[in-house]
C-alpha cells in the first residue's frame, strides 16, 4: 500500500462502506436488508464529510481565550451537514420501515420479487 492510503484511510473506509451498502441495496431482495444497505451508505457519507471537515491541530469553532483567528478553528459546515443528514436519514428510515410493515401485512412477505409478482397479478 502506498503512502496515500495511510494518509487517507478515513476516505478509503468511507468509500468501502459506501460500496458495501450500495451492493447490498442492489443485490438483496429482502426489503429490510435493502433498508440496512441504505443506512450503511448514509453512514459512509457522514464519515466522509466528518473526515473532510476535520483539520489536525484546529479546535471546534467556539471562541476561547479571545482567539478569533479563522485559522485556529475547523469549518463548522461539514459538522452541520452531518447532523442535518442524520436527522433526515432517521426520518427516511422510519418512513421506509413503516411502509415495509404495511407491505408485509398485505403480502405476507418481504421479498421484493414476490411483491412485484403479486402486484402484477392484481393489475396495479
Amino acid at each position: 500500500m502506498g503512502g496515500n492510503f495511510w494518509v487517507n484511510y478515513g476516505e478509503v473506509v468511507s468509500v468501502t462502506l459506501f460500496v458495501i451498502g450500495f451492493s447490498n441495496l442492489l443485490l438483496q431482495k429482502n426489503l429490510i436488508k435493502k433498508i440496512i444497505g441504505l443506512n450503511i451508505m448514509d453512514t459512509a457519507i457522514y464519515l466522509f464529510l466528518a473526515e473532510k471537515g476535520y483539520v489536525t491541530g484546529r479546535a471546534a469553532p467556539i471562541v476561547v481565550n479571545g482567539i478569533q483567528d479563522v485559522e485556529a478553528y475547523i469549518n463548522p459546515v461539514p459538522s452541520g451537514l452531518v447532523l442535518t443528514g442524520i436527522v433526515v436519514s432517521v426520518s427516511v428510515t422510519a418512513l421506509m420501515l413503516s411502509l415495509t410493515i404495511r407491505l408485509y401485512r398485505r403480502y405476507h412477505t418481504l421479498d421484493l420479487d414476490e411483491i412485484s409478482t403479486r402486484l402484477k397479478k392484481e393489475g396495479l
